[in-house]
């Protein structure tokens, strides 16, 4: 059996579409994304459906008809700009605008996707607003890998140079198991343990080091140097990672996402909950 054969395929690649100001970027980049892995591209318009929310946009009218067709302009304005999108790329793409609950009806489309591209949750932009924590729960329920693009800056490189974090739990095997074919491309790959002691993503006390997983990447010709990196007192898991990942110069983190349920309430775990509100780069999460 050949290497390619047993690469691991992106065939489908799913964009989060919306009226927010980044909703171009991250179209931008899932084309580019979908091109470099030969896969086809749905975009996924979902928007926030609370007709209490127009209260929060200056340019939202309050009065239900015109609302309406308000909504209908800009979905039809976002299908024009995806559709060319797609047709400058040259990639095979479809456009989605299901109805219904906004996370309900994401997750079920989501679920038929290999890989998801969404955005980091602006709070300075009233349309970027879904429902709740809509990034997060997708994440969570979705069962999907999810690239999370950042609101803020630029990307000049993307996958490139790789910090993955690694504490042996099932998230992080699973995260980097999705990873593969980024991994594969990139220049430089870390993994970064943080010790922590006891903590709600690990089942012993600290965390092994990293040698194994560097063992099991070169068996799948990637080749990852491991750092193990103590805990600041005072300084969170998510703020140690965030600092790692300015220090390496990384252009994306690998990570799993954890949480639990809740009385039919998704609940994120500190180090998600910290990476969805302060990110830098891309984040590559999966649950």
């Amino acid at each position: 059996m050949n290497a390619s054969v047993r690469t691991t395929a992106w065939r489908t690649v799913l964009v989060h579409l919306d009226d927010s100001r980044q909703a171009a970027a991250r179209l931008a980049f899932a084309c580019d994304f979908a091109r470099r892995h030969d896969a086809h591209l749905i975009g996924l318009y979902v928007v926030c459906q609370d007709l209490f929310r127009p209260i929060y946009r200056d340019d939202e009218s309050l009065r239900l008809a015109v609302n309406e067709a308000q909504q209908a302009e800009r979905a039809r304005r976002a299908e024009e700009s995806f559709n060319e999108a797609a047709r400058l790329a040259g990639i095979s793409a479809e456009w989605r605008a299901p109805r219904g609950e906004a996370i309900d009806a994401a997750t079920l489309h989501a679920r038929h996707a290999d890989v998801l591209v969404l955005g980091q949750y602006d709070p300075d932009d009233p349309a970027a607003y879904i429902a709740g924590n809509f990034v997060g729960d997708l994440v969570m329920a979705s069962g999907v890998p999810a690239i999370v693009l950042p609101y803020i800056g630029k990307m000049r490189t993307f996958g490139e140079n790789v910090l993955i974090a690694w504490d042996a739990s099932r998230e992080a095997a699973r995260a980097v198991h999705d990873a593969l074919p980024i991994l594969r491309r990139a220049r430089f790959v870390t993994i970064q343990v943080v010790q922590q002691g006891r903590n709600e993503n690990l089942d012993s006390l600290d965390a092994p080091e990293g040698i194994d997983l560097a063992a099991y990447l070169a068996r799948h010709g990637v080749s990852a140097s491991f750092a193990t990196m103590p805990r600041v007192p005072g300084m969170s898991a998510g703020a140690s990672l965030l600092n790692r990942v300015s220090d390496v110069h990384a252009d994306l983190l690998v990570m799993g996402a954890y949480g639990h349920t809740r009385v039919q309430e998704r609940v994120l775990g500190g180090v998600t909950r910290t990476m969805l509100e302060a990110m830098t780069v891309p984040v590559l999460m999966s649950h």
